[in-house]
């Protein structure tokens, strides 16, 4: 009896235990036996301990870097996390080195716990110019493994401290990050990522570092921990991961020698416009009166309307120089671009300013990072950070933003790669500032459909689209560059009905919008009298483009967006309605967006009324759950509306 007591409390003991991954770089049973992560059944790996502890060493004055992971292996895709790679940068005189690596990986072997270790020959280096490439192959890693890794890296380049990345593409249950930075250099640190820090500790150690002749320095120490941590997965309508991934990231600022110097290497924003003043690549290339005084014909610079003459001089510009596709934020002159008629973004757009500029017009300069590039930092200048440079010019009081390198977008447009949320406005006599990037205008897509003839085997009918805004710059170059190429693709995108004509109305490339006409015929289903129809002969959306689980970072479209399908059916004396859909009317939380199907049948004609709206350009990630919804009502709504008719 007294056995049997025992044996039952170790199996409920076992089974409690089981159920969750233990936490530390001891691999135990439990770890082996699960073989899932509930929070995310789709991840194919899970870290289950992540440590990393960064400190200047007492003897060496290094910057040293130590490292511990233990990876549960979930699925087939997940087998290559049992392979890491570690940079090793090198300079004029040092270079990183790495040391003490171990690793192991623990595999379930006839119901046995079998350990593998790493050896040398798992162990391999790839030299380059700038780095040695170190790479680390765990033996013996499947689906059900176990995997651990530790090791240590050395560098004297202190200027970047060593980043922590709490997340990356696997879940994470529990990541720390210790620090210990001698007081006598100062970093920026920039928490990245909407995550929150579960433990964020910090404390003073006195005398930790010594120098000879009496000379020290207290160390501010600190520990940050995340746990729980979901894996970041690409998903669209985004800009770059490094603008979500949750990490700590450090810049030097200041460096305090032991003997009483100081040296600066963060400057401030006012130290950085004297700077940015003085740059031949920049400051000098503006306001260059004298360089651009006779470039402008005398029937612009005449014009009196301020803003006729503002959209003149932009048109101008465009019409005369061309973007060589470089963003160029050095070797940059105005100069030659007025000679070769091509140039890269920082030069067409500085001409654009010192054209304006010489017409007496208030006109700043604003430099920004790109979407793929990632936010430029706010909280202290990285002018490496900038890669692209625009207009902000002010008409009658009202500011524009202007960029003259794409001739297909209308006035007062930037192209998508500068939407990335804010710039920095360089105002060399009052101080630069930042600046919101925020189109106002909707971009709309909107079909209009008139089906007109109903015949024994077919359907005719015509449909009338507009594309305005960034819905419309790419069909813009496509129908200038090439008409046939132009309507073939429309064909090929146009699946449920054959074109019969397309026109294209009214084509101007500088337009906002884009307008075309077309008549069609379809075949719809026919079943004896009956004709079954889904009304949506252009779909918006063929899927929802919202698949994760939990997303962590926001939804960022740019800008915002509409879409409007309307279609009109005369029945007639002929037809006669047998079904229609049910009217929907959706909306997101705080009016963000909304969504409508509206199925009315008035003056023997039967009608749909489709909007979808975007009322925001940036949603965040708390918006994701309800958007998933959003999307999915939108989506099935089309694919699964259908009208019967029938024959009278």
């Amino acid at each position: 009896m007294k056995l049997n007591f025992v044996s039952i409390l170790l199996i409920i003991s076992a089974f409690c235990f089981g159920q969750s991954y233990n936490v530390d770089m001891q691999v135990l049973r439990p770890d082996l036996l699960l073989n899932t992560y509930k929070k995310d059944s789709t991840a194919n790996a899970l870290v289950i301990y992540d440590y990393g502890n960064s400190y200047i060493d007492r003897k060496t004055f290094k910057l040293v870097f130590q490292l511990k992971q233990k990876i549960k292996i979930l699925k087939a895709e997940g087998i290559e996390r049992g392979e890491f790679e570690v940079r090793l940068y090198k300079g004029k005189s040092s270079k990183e080195s790495i040391k003490n690596i171990k690793g192991a990986t623990y595999n379930l072997v006839d119901g046995d716990m079998e350990r593998t270790k790493l050896t040398k020959s798992g162990i391999f280096e790839e030299d380059n110019k700038d780095y040695t490439l170190v790479k680390i192959v765990l033996p013996k890693v499947k689906v059900g493994s176990v995997i651990t890794i530790s090791y240590e890296t050395e560098s004297r380049f202190i200027s970047k401290y060593q980043p922590w990345y709490f997340q990356g593409p696997d879940p994470v249950l529990y990541s720390e990050y210790n620090t210990s930075i001698p007081a006598n250099y100062e970093y920026h640190t920039k928490l990245v990522g909407s995550i929150p820090l579960e433990t964020n500790e910090s404390w003073l150690e006195k005398n930790c570092l010594e120098v000879g002749g009496g000379g020290s320095a207290d160390c501010s120490m600190s520990k940050y921990v995340m746990k729980n941590i979901p894996a970041y997965k690409a998903e669209a309508f985004t800009t770059t991961p490094l603008n979500y991934m949750s990490r700590i990231e450090y810049e030097l600022s200041v460096v305090r020698g032991f003997d009483g110097s100081v040296d600066r290497i963060t400057n401030t924003w006012e130290y950085t416009d004297q700077e940015l003043k003085n740059d031949s690549d920049f400051g000098r290339q503006i306001n260059k009166k004298s360089l651009v005084k006779k470039v402008l014909p005398a029937e612009i610079s005449n014009i009196e309307n301020p803003l006729d003459k503002t959209k003149a001089i932009y048109n101008y510009v465009l019409d005369n120089y061309r973007w060589d596709k470089k963003y160029g934020r050095f070797e940059v002159s105005v100069k030659d671009l007025l000679n070769n008629k091509v140039g890269n973004a920082f030069e067409i757009n500085l001409l654009l300013l010192n054209l304006l500029f010489n017409e007496n017009y208030e006109v700043y300069p604003i430099l920004l990072s790109t979407r793929e590039r990632g936010l430029a930092t706010k909280l202290y200048p990285i002018l490496t950070e900038f890669n692209y440079v625009i207009v902000s010019v002010n008409v009658n009081g009202t500011n524009y933003l202007l960029d003259a390198t794409n001739p297909y977008l209308s006035f007062g447009e930037l192209p998508y790669r500068c939407l990335n949320q804010y710039g920095r406005l360089i105002d060399f006599k009052d101080g630069s500032y930042w600046v919101d990037i925020d189109p106002k205008k909707y971009s709309v897509r909107q079909h209009r459909v008139q089906l007109n003839t109903f015949d024994e085997t077919s359907i005719s009918g015509e449909l009338e689209s507009n594309f305005s805004g960034y819905h419309s710059h790419l069909l813009k170059r496509r129908f200038d560059e090439n008409v046939q190429d132009y309507k073939k693709i429309k064909a090929e995108n146009y699946t449920n009905f054959e074109i019969d004509n397309l026109e294209v109305i009214d084509f101007d490339k500088k337009d906002f919008s884009l307008k075309e006409h077309i008549n069609f015929t379809f075949e719809p289903e026919f079943i004896g009298n009956k004709i079954y129809l889904n009304p949506f002969l252009i779909t918006f959306f063929e899927e929802n483009p919202f698949k994760l689980q939990e997303r962590t970072y926001p939804i960022d479209f740019g800008y915002r967006d509409s879409y409007l399908y309307v279609m009109s059916i005369d029945l007639g004396n002929n037809l006669k309605i047998l079904e229609i859909p049910q009217s929907l009317n959706y909306a997101l939380p705080d009016k963000a967006g909304s969504f409508v199907s509206n199925f009315e049948v008035k003056d023997n004609k039967l009608s749909l009324y489709f909007k979808v709206k975007f009322d925001k350009a940036i949603y965040e990630s708390g918006y994701y759950a309800y958007l998933k919804t959003f999307m999915d009502k939108v989506v099935e709504t089309q694919k699964n509306s259908i009208i019967v008719l029938e024959k009278q």
